[in-house]
């Protein structure tokens, strides 16, 4: 009784089992991009619920934040919310699940099933009459006549033998999880280095227009002497629009450092997968400093070490001749243990009598396949040719990568060192030609053009400041030290 209810079951499985898509396709909006993303809405913005701005359920304001954050709060939600962090992580599943499915390979499989069928077949009307033990004596071979059948049973099957293409198969999925983690470390390398450099953009910003502002109050104190010297006879209308355009000039200054703000913060913003368009303020943070190699032969050993791009490509090479290895179990035999237990019946009365089972093993051994195998052969072993070139293209480019950034670095350490000199001297320069312009024995001219001077000194002097910052953050990515260490600075906070 207990396999007829489980009988009428399947049956009732296998005639309704349509409906859920017949239901989806009548519905028509399951599969529209909208229902989709709203339906995964939690997937698309990873922010806590305790930083999201506004109704959560908004699209418009879903995924902003309305708080300050210091730099390590930003690295912390770009390594978690940016757009490229989340299809690595996504990766990362695919792959451990591909994992699972290759071990899967190493337990039998079980599954069930029913059939109805009915005919005249001779051959057919006998294996299923005798299964059904119903066979009547005398019956003519050659004409038995109409049967029907109802059968449901048990059905089993695993590998024992496949010349180890299994276990290949499952050390591959196991390198190819540990590669997308690589592919994540890389990732995560360069979006760090991105969220230093845009930060410290935003930080040299606001100082350009500090800048900035102090020249126009310099200017405009100027002014407004020079238009009492005007009104009472002792300055020219020409020192009065000398002043005027170069005072235009400074609010342009303001102007245009204001907007390398707001580009500076929408970029921020567009890293850490947040929308650019809402202002987010960023606080000053004090953390710890980058160390790196002083030298680039120390650098570039780093960096072959560390550099999660170099792992992975030589992880793909033992993929590859793991692959090798695979294509060639093909030449040999593949044994498997099967085994069925079922119940014919021709009116679904399924009954202990007519119980049947069978157990037996299945070798299969294809000496000849058209050359495929030989094929798959040479594909697989140029597959792994390529990738060795690639690994010594990773080599040569990680080195290269490495010498920009210490050249650069350099570079902004020299031209650091002339501008604070030069921000020393245009300070001392401006304070002497004031007192002469006050006196009346330096012209409006000069005094603008020493004026222009400092400002130009002082924005050199943060520009370089910044640009050495920017240039350790560089080395930093080029060794490969930013994913790893900025993921436990966020971690420990």
């Amino acid at each position: 009784m207990l396999i007829r209810k489980f009988g009428c079951l399947v049956v009732f499985i296998f005639m309704t089992g349509g409906m859920p898509f017949e239901s989806a396709m009548a519905g028509g909006g399951r599969y529209d991009y909208s229902s989709i993303r709203e339906e995964y809405a939690d997937a698309v913005c990873l922010l806590e619920s305790a930083e999201r701005s506004g109704n959560q359920r908004d699209e418009a304001t879903r995924c902003t934040l309305d708080r300050p954050i210091d730099l390590l709060e930003a690295i912390g939600i770009a390594l978690k919310n940016n757009p490229d962090s989340q299809m690595a992580m996504t990766r990362i599943r695919q792959a451990q699940a591909a994992a699972d499915m290759a071990q899967a390979a190493f337990y039998p499989a079980v599954g069930i099933y029913s059939e109805y069928m009915q005919g005249d077949a001779p051959s057919a009307y006998l294996f299923k009459t005798i299964d059904q033990r119903t066979l009547a004596p005398g019956t003519d071979f050659n004409d038995p006549g109409w049967f029907r059948n109802m059968e449901t049973g048990l059905v089993g099957r695993m590998n024992l033998f496949n010349g180890g293409k299994d276990w290949l198969q499952r050390r591959m999925a196991v390198t190819g999880l540990t590669i997308s983690h690589l592919d994540r470390l890389t990732v995560e390398n360069s979006l760090v280095a991105a969220i230093i450099m845009a930060y410290y953009d935003y930080l040299a910003a606001q100082d350009f227009i500090k800048i900035a502002e102090e020249s126009v109050t310099t200017v405009q104190s100027q002014l407004t002497i020079m238009q009492s010297r005007f009104n009472a006879g002792s300055a020219l209308k020409s020192d009065i629009l000398s002043l005027e355009v170069r005072l235009a000039r400074a609010n342009e200054e303001v102007l245009v450092s204001r907007n390398r703000l707001q580009m500076s913060m929408a970029s921020l913003s567009n890293l850490m997968g947040l929308r650019p368009d809402r202002e987010i303020q960023f606080k000053k943070t004090t953390f710890r400093p980058i160390t790196v190699p002083e030298s680039y032969a120390d650098g570039v050993v780093q960096a072959l070490e560390k550099r999660p791009e170099l792992k992975k490509v030589r992880e793909q090479l033992s993929q590859s001749r793991m692959a090798i290895d695979a294509v060639k179990a093909e030449y040999l035999p593949t044994l498997d243990l099967q085994g069925k237990y079922y119940h014919d019946d021709p009116d679904f009365d399924y009954e202990r009598d007519r119980q049947n089972w069978t157990v037996g093993m299945v070798l299969n051994w294809y000496f000849f396949t058209g050359l495929s195998t030989r094929a798959s052969n040479r594909q697989a072993s140029a597959r792994l040719e390529e990738i060795l070139a690639a690994d010594r293209k990773n080599v040569l480019a990680i080195q290269l990568d490495v010498k920009n950034a210490y050249l650069k670095l350099e570079e902004a350490g020299a031209r650091l060192a002339v501008a604070e000199k030069s921000v020393a001297s245009a300070e001392e320069s401006l304070e002497l030609v004031k007192i002469q312009f006050e006196g009346g024995s330096a012209t409006i001219t000069r005094y603008l053009e020493t004026e222009f001077a400092r400002n130009s000194a002082r924005i050199s002097a943060a520009t370089a400041y910044f640009d050495r910052e920017k240039a350790l953050a560089d080395i930093g990515r080029a060794i490969g030290l930013l994913g790893p260490m900025f993921q436990q600075e966020t971690n420990d906070k």
